[in-house]
């Protein structure tokens, strides 16, 4: 009797992801790569209040014919928080600008996913011809359609005051994180988000930080008048475009998914039953439709 392997071969097997740091005009970025250098690239910025952590499942499964590269933006997970970093969707979108080209990567297929939507698209406007396709995972860029959970901030954009502050700074806490990941999901879901996800957020945190969250969400405000430039972007270029969507989403429903059709009507659109992390609790499904799309781009 032959020893046997219990490996199947016959089906890419997983492949462990690196860990790395560079420097960036002398700013320490960290960021996760796996796949192999020459392979062609998928970019994945993050959202918030995560990390390239949020990307540490599904860039093992995609590595046998790709090369994944997952940055933390300057102010989270492992990167640097220098003081002199303009920390808007400006300055991230010219970060992702600077770390790709200082790694070679002339072309890429995006992940553009919460904070990392209106980044990516930023990117893809600056340098269209470098974008090869889209994946699109609750990110809005569709005023009409937001979600309820954006009334807190219209509230305080119309009328900022101590009291709206003051939710504001709520959400910026160990409590707020956690509700971000689990809050909107049925509980059998949230079963499967790992307490990991805001605890190692929120140990990452410094008064610094918090101050750039708080930025950050001021900022959403002026950020709506480039909806429309992300828009004709994607109805001038119609790159191809998998949408998947977790309707389970306070800030994005099934709507704000549903809206890009207006824009890009030939996408591949899936809803998931799930939330804004399905990453989380749906890996396995979201991995596979992934990788169909990037076989009809790549061949």
């Amino acid at each position: 009797m032959h020893p046997t392997n219990s490996t199947d071969n016959r089906r890419p097997q997983p492949a462990s992801t690196a860990h790395k740091f560079l420097s960036l005009d002398g700013m320490r970025v960290f960021y996760r790569e796996a796949g192999t250098p020459g392979a062609p690239v998928v970019l994945l910025p993050h959202g918030y209040p995560c990390s390239s952590y949020q990307y540490r499942n599904l860039m093992p499964l995609l590595s046998d014919r790709w090369h994944l590269l997952a940055p933390d933006y300057p102010g989270f997970g492992y990167s640097d928080t220098p003081a002199s970093f303009n920390y808007g969707f400006d300055g991230y979108c010219e970060f992702l600008d600077r770390f790709t080209r200082q790694l070679g990567v002339s072309s890429y297929v995006l992940y553009l996913h919460d904070y990392g939507s209106q980044i990516g698209l930023r990117l893809a406007i600056r340098a269209p011809e470098r974008v090869r396709g889209l994946i699109i995972q609750n990110g809005d860029i569709y005023e009409d359609v937001l979600g309820p959970k954006y009334g807190g901030l219209k509230q305080h954009w119309r009328n900022p005051n101590e009291d709206t502050w003051a939710k504001l700074r709520q959400a910026v806490s160990e409590e707020g994180f956690r509700h971000e990941f689990i809050g909107e999901v049925r509980p059998e879901l949230a079963d499967r988000i790992p307490p990991d996800l805001w605890r190692l957020s929120w140990s990452q945190m410094t008064p610094q930080r918090e101050g750039i969250m708080l930025k950050l969400m001021e900022q959403l405000k002026d950020n709506l008048a480039w909806f429309p430039k992300y828009q004709a972007y994607l109805k001038e270029h119609q790159p191809p475009t998998l949408i998947l969507w977790g309707p389970q989403d306070g800030y994005m429903p099934e709507a704000s998914g549903r809206a890009y059709l207006r824009d890009l009507p030939r996408a591949d659109l899936h809803f998931i039953d799930s939330g804004h992390w399905l990453l989380e609790t749906h890996l396995q499904q979201a991995a596979v439709l992934i990788r169909q799309h990037l076989e009809r781009i790549d061949g």
